[in-house]
């Protein structure tokens, strides 16, 4: 994979650490790497790129953040069949729902296409050293995934 964009949302830092070291994994892989924040991004540019990554925190009970909402609401009229994708998040397990960002996410992706090549990728709040290491294997991995 060759190009590569991210698109994530974060509130307090925590799902920004994760994009923060998930970018270092897929720039050290090779690929070229675009990076935009879910409330000013387009669900339509992403039929430019070869992978498509998305980061999000999960609100309240379970429900994706505000600044996700509009770009989630327009991926309905983007195809993206045959584009390799993976997502991350953030989220706190006192909650019925953990992450369920994530999984939203993902669904959406699957239903307009894409090969989800990844797990998504789960912390608890904010990652720790050994989840940052995660989140750069994480990385690199979506960029070598076949």
């Amino acid at each position: 994979m060759e190009n590569v964009v991210m698109i994530f949302a974060s509130l307090s830092g925590n799902t920004e650490a994760m994009a923060d070291e998930v970018a270092a994994g897929i720039r050290e892989a090779g690929a070229a790497l675009t990076v935009g924040e879910a409330y000013t991004a387009s669900a339509g540019d992403l039929v430019n790129y070869d992978g498509i990554v998305l980061g999000a925190y999960t609100w309240g009970d379970g429900e994706l953040p505000d600044d996700f909402l509009d770009f989630y609401e327009d991926l309905d009229d983007v195809d993206l069949t045959g584009k390799k994708a993976a997502v991350f998040g953030s989220g706190d397990m006192s909650y019925e729902i953990y992450c369920a960002a994530v999984d939203i996410l993902i669904e959406k992706l699957r239903e307009r296409g894409c090969e989800i090549v990844l797990e998504g990728l789960k912390v608890e709040n904010g990652p720790t050293t050994a989840q940052k290491e995660q989140c750069k294997q994480f990385g690199s991995r979506f960029v070598t995934s076949n």
